[in-house]
């Protein structure tokens, strides 16, 4: 391991090591899996479907959960350090601020993937009840695990706009918001009345709600791979440049 990736991998376990060593990461964890559970369960009337699938009771609600708990999670990144004054400081560190923005996504992404893998009880009774398909099942939780990415991706950059946590939080969901509604009917249905099909079909492709329900359905497109790992990294490079802006002030 080269001593950038050494960097990354060393403010990535304080990071996550910060977020264990608070009861708001045990708050956040239990309050996931019980709406997780109520949406699943109640929601989703997952029993009375009759089916073995996850696909409509369990991961159809997780672009909504995402939109507020991941911001919910997010939304201190930046926010916090430049509030108590300690941005200018971890920026003057012998690391270079790529390494820094990464490392507290991938701490933070890391926690969410923690969150998500405790639902695996679902899994467990969907397996014990009939015989889901396990395809199906995989993509599924490789597609919230993306979308929980970018979604915070964007939080991250939000973050990085402002001192006060609650407007970063309230930022990035009308964000999150714009890039779920994009592709979902009721804006595309109003687009066909006057906007070209070109059009309509560029604006769906912004979307995380399109994109995602391709994994929901168990396919794995390179596209949607590619989406996902776009937004990332483009909210990543522009925390970067929010950020050197900050330290050029």
């Amino acid at each position: 391991m080269n001593d950038s990736l050494r960097h990354v991998w060393t403010i990535a376990k304080r990071e996550l090591g910060g977020y264990f060593n608070s009861p708001v990461a045990y708050v956040f964890i239990v309050i996931f899996l019980l709406l997780n559970g109520f949406f699943t369960f109640m929601l989703g009337y997952y029993f009375e479907r009759g089916q073995a699938s996850l696909a409509e009771p369990f991961f159809s609600w997780h672009p909504w959960l995402y939109l507020f708990l991941v911001p919910a999670v997010g939304m201190r990144l930046w926010a916090e350090e430049r509030r108590s004054g300690t941005l200018e400081l971890l920026l003057t560190m012998p690391i270079e601020p790529w390494q820094a923005i990464v490392a507290k996504f991938l701490a933070s992404w890391i926690f969410l993937g923690i969150a998500l893998a405790l639902t695996f009880p679902v899994v467990i009774t969907t397996a014990y009840l009939g015989d889901p398909d396990v395809g199906t099942v995989f993509s599924g939780y490789l597609g919230s695990f993306l979308l929980a990415g970018a979604y915070l991706g964007v939080t991250e950059m939000m973050s990085a706009l402002t001192r006060n946590q609650i407007i970063a939080f309230i930022i990035s969901v009308v964000a999150g918001s714009f890039i779920i509604h994009c592709g979902r009917e009721p804006v595309t249905n109003l687009m066909n009345g006057w906007a070209p099909e070109r059009l309509v079909d560029l604006v769906k492709s912004f979307s995380t709600w399109y994109h995602f329900l391709a994994f929901q359905r168990g396919v794995v497109d390179i596209r949607d791979l590619l989406y996902f790992g776009s937004v990332i990294g483009f909210s990543l490079f522009t925390t970067s440049v929010v950020l050197r802006g900050v330290r050029g002030a």
